[in-house]
């Protein structure tokens, strides 16, 4: 990290430069320069401060802004002169600096160092990646929503333990997942507010004896509060790895949904087609049609907590304040960012896209004698039958139509009779999967008149038109 007399910009304490490999494993400039303009939004408001603190000249201060402004429109246009052996965006920064202005551009890194420099730029970087992620979590939230509302009265097969349990309506199966997402979504405006305290002034860990206002800067970067210890400003990297964990959770969610789109568009299940869009064909095998973007998404799930699981074995044992072990911490934190983003983009578009098949899910939902509990709570309703009682009739009679290879509501009446004498032909209305479905009608349940409340709800909580 030379200047222009080929002196290295911390070097006065060495006779010797680092060896080519020191300074390979050393540069973090192919990673943190994704963290430019949060670097030039936080010189700009310690110059402000610094001037305004009589730390400063006005002058300088002028002559570092004017700088400061002909470097990000450089970035922005793509011409900033990146050099690798400044090693980080920091001090790429501040050489630009000096070339453009002078000597004013030493002044600029008073009563500041690279450690809460560096921190500042992070926790804005983080901020900002929260809040996009979050719109386009709500982005997904509102296909699944618009997708819930085309189908508020499909019946479906619901499961548990992949064995079909009971009828639901593919609304409601829908309408999980955007609450999953939901949580997903609080988690990280949580994290961001947690986050959002300013690190600058810190220095490199001590604080300084310059007369600053830290108040003053924070403000100016838009974060609530200075942090109140100069040594946790510099060291804390659990945003980072809040942030992380709620990726990884969220991810988590991302993968379940895959995986049912994977068995939803298997022959074997026939319930939905993907579009050719997110399919993909085999070399061998003409008639193929991958499901491989909701494959690669539950795989990258497992990436997005590995790299929480590292940033977390990384920090785990350090000391305070700072190691050079944190340069990694961005690596790891903007790489999950950008795995997740894609997965959320991807899976929106295989939302919008997928061709559901009500037929086929109509014809799953009325196997496997889903109906069963509807049969019991009729004995329990209409009979006025203890359900332990209930159960046991309905498990017989399940076994009779099991028997004979039929749907309880294919069995004949004197079947059930045998069974049980008391029943009655009333008992058909309740043993098909519509009126399954229609009648669970508790809060939060799957009838499609709870589901068409739901929907309602969220098309306004998400302004969905």
């Amino acid at each position: 990290m030379a200047d222009d007399k080929g002196q290295m910009m911390w070097g006065g304490r060495f006779a010797a430069t680092p060896s080519a490999i020191m300074e390979e494993i050393n540069a973090s400039l192919d990673i943190d320069r994704r963290m430019a303009e949060e670097d030039v939004a936080g010189s700009r408001a310690h110059a402000d401060m610094l001037a305004e603190m009589g730390i400063l000249s006005v002058a300088d201060n002028e002559a570092i802004q004017a700088g400061l402004d002909q470097v990000l429109e450089e970035m922005r246009a793509g011409t900033f002169p990146f050099r690798r052996e400044l090693e980080d965006i920091h001090m790429n920064v501040e050489a630009r600096l000096k070339e453009l202005i002078g000597e004013p551009a030493g002044r600029l890194h008073t009563a500041r160092s690279r450690n809460d420099q560096v921190i500042t730029d992070f926790r804005l970087w983080t901020r900002r990646a929260l809040d996009e992620t979050g719109q386009l979590v709500a982005g997904l939230q509102a296909a699944l929503v618009r997708r819930a509302d085309e189908h508020t009265a499909t019946v479906m097969p619901g499961f548990t333990h992949l064995q079909t349990a009971q009828p639901v309506t593919l609304g409601h199966h829908l309408l999980a997942y955007v609450e999953m997402l939901e949580r997903d979504r609080s988690r990280l405006h949580d994290c961001a507010v947690r986050l959002n305290e300013c690190p600058l002034g810190a220095a490199a860990l001590a604080g300084t004896g310059f007369p600053i206002d830290r108040d003053m800067t924070a403000e100016a970067l838009g974060f609530a509060r200075p942090m109140a210890n100069s040594l946790d400003a510099v060291s804390a990297r659990d945003f980072a790895l809040e942030a992380l964990a709620s990726l990884s959770i969220a991810a988590t969610h991302l993968s379940r949904l895959a995986e049912e789109i994977v068995l939803w568009t298997s022959p074997q299940f026939g319930f939905a087609r993907l579009s050719d869009q997110w399919s993909t064909g085999s070399s061998i095998m003409p008639q193929k049609r991958n499901p491989d973007a909701a494959e690669l998404i539950r795989a990258k799930a497992s990436l997005i907590t590995g790299q929480y699981a590292a940033l977390q074995g990384a920090i785990k044992a350090l000391p305070l304040a700072y190691a050079k072990d944190l340069q990694d911490d961005k690596r790891l934190t903007f790489d999950a960012f950008d795995t997740f983003n894609l997965c959320v983009r991807a899976m929106t578009g295989m939302i919008e896209t997928i061709s559901f098949k009500p037929d086929v899910m109509r014809a799953a939902a009325a196997k496997g004698f889903s109906t069963a509990t509807d049969l019991a709570d009729w004995l329990v309703r209409e009979l006025g039958m203890p359900f332990r009682d209930a159960h046991h009739v309905t498990g017989r009679i399940v076994a009779r139509a099991e028997a004979e290879g039929i749907d309880i509501a294919d069995l004949p009446l004197k079947e059930m009779q045998a069974v049980h004498g008391a029943i009655t032909e009333e008992v058909f209305s309740v043993l098909s999967v519509e009126a399954s479905a229609a009648s669970r009608i508790s809060y939060g349940a799957t009838s499609p008149v709870r589901v068409a409340e739901q929907v309602a709800q969220w098309k306004q909580r998400l302004r969905v038109e």
